[in-house]
């Protein structure tokens, strides 16, 4: 099975190094930049083997280029919708893809972007910015309905799955779940242990898609009264039931109060 450590870039990226203990080849996710990225080679003594972009965005992208140079010829996987010119191998929806003798699974993911993918499989899923710990990206492309099915489809990995996001932003979005589900015991356990991790300076993730499933709200759309404390300017629909209200239509109103949160 191989393994997943963290490499830090800009103030609070995660690009994931793929590695195996009987192993000098390593594969990086998103990686963003370039120098922390060789530096950790370097150290661990890996030999880069390909790379995993799962969006276009340029802290997720731009260190490609010159890791290329570093290692000829290796191969870049992303979306095959992608604005991100850097690509070598394009993939979509179902696509199976082998790193270190370990399958992935490709599934399409828009909201945050329209190119989104996310790299799946019963053990391990890099989310990138679709799903976060206690959160979700930014509707910067795609509506709020594409990113619900997004979050449908990763609702279906088993629940010991662990989550590997590409942001350290599960503090602050702790602090607007918290105002969603004031009283949900398990997030403010999980809130206590985040900012004694953060107090720390030591990483809280990866998260596990059953963790996910008890305190994120965007994960939990489909909740009677999810929406109850959403204030009125940023509901466009029925509040407090699902009667009226699509999972989505939370979502939406979700995702409106965070931006402004």
């Amino acid at each position: 099975m191989v393994q997943v450590k963290a490499i830090k870039a800009f103030s609070d990226n995660y690009i994931w190094c793929i590695s195996k203990p009987d192993s000098s080849a390593a594969w990086v996710v998103d990686p963003g930049q370039a120098e922390p990225v060789l530096k950790y080679l370097t150290q661990a003594g890996l030999t880069l083997e390909g790379i995993l972009i799962t969006h276009h965005h340029y802290d997720h992208t731009d260190g490609v280029n010159s890791l290329r140079e570093e290692f000829a010829d290796i191969e870049v996987y992303g979306p095959v919708n992608s604005p991100f010119k850097g690509i070598t191998k394009t993939l979509t929806e179902g696509d199976v893809i082998t790193v270190l003798d370990t399958e992935f699974t490709v599934i399409t993911t828009p909201g945050h972007t329209l190119d989104h993918i996310c790299y799946i499989n019963p053990a391990l899923a890099f989310t990138g910015d679709t799903l976060f710990s206690g959160g979700c990206g930014r509707l910067f492309e795609g509506t709020a309905e594409q990113m619900q099915c997004s979050f449908d489809k990763l609702k279906r990995l088993p629940l010991a799955c662990e989550i590997y996001c590409t942001h350290e932003y599960t503090q602050a979005n702790l602090a607007f779940a918290l105002a969603v589900e004031p009283n949900n015991r398990d997030l403010i356990a999980y809130a206590q242990w985040v900012d004694e991790q953060r107090k720390n300076n030591k990483i809280t993730l990866p998260s596990t898609l059953a963790l996910e499933l008890k305190i994120n709200p965007f994960m939990r759309s489909d909740i009677a009264g999810i929406v109850q404390h959403l204030p009125d300017q940023y509901n466009s629909f029925t509040k407090n039931t699902l009667q009226n209200n699509e999972p989505w239509q939370n979502f939406a109103g979700l995702r409106a109060w965070k931006d402004h949160f």
